[in-house]
């Protein structure tokens, strides 16, 4: 896989590429990269859509399930962004010992969840909600706010948050 750099263009928001040709996985490979500058550590968030548009770039053709973390300070500026556990087709395990563990690791005061369905259908299970409630239970124990869960689907994302189920 070849990584192309971009250069800052001349106006806000606009880049140079070193090469004029690109294939689609060019393409794509440039957008991975460039919805994982947009969720680096010191961002502050703000925009819940572009949040969701990054992570749909990072996830939605992932043939497996990954359960990711993003990690925030007091002031909702992003730590990292973490992938804890690789599952399969449809389920990955996860163990709230080593979300906390990364968590206090990196002094995070709030998290986002974060897991793909390569169903494409981001509806969440009833296994989805239940460990987001085990999560967030853990996680105030140690005075970490969980502030969404966002399943990332082939087309949309959804927000257990904005679903009322956090």
């Amino acid at each position: 896989m070849r990584y192309h750099k971009l250069k800052a263009g001349v106006e806000p928001g606009t880049y140079v590429m070193e090469s004029s040709v690109m294939t689609e996985q060019d393409i794509l490979t440039m957008a991975n990269q460039l919805a994982k500058r947009r969720l680096s550590k010191g961002r502050r968030l703000s925009n819940p859509l572009e949040v969701k548009a990054h992570l749909m770039t990072l996830f939605q053709h992932c043939e497996h399930e990954i359960f990711s973390i993003l990690l925030l300070d007091n002031q909702h500026r992003i730590i990292g962004l973490h992938e804890l556990f690789h599952g399969t087709i449809n389920m990955a395990v996860v163990h709230p010992r080593e979300v906390v563990k990364l968590t206090l690791k990196h002094n995070a005061a709030a998290v986002i969840l974060i897991h793909n369905h390569p169903s494409g259908n981001p509806e969440p299970s009833s296994a989805d909600i239940s460990i987001t409630k085990q999560l967030k239970k853990t996680l105030e124990l140690v005075t970490v706010n969980v502030i969404d869960h966002i399943i990332v689907g082939a087309e949309e994302c959804t927000s257990l948050a904005e679903k009322g189920l956090i």
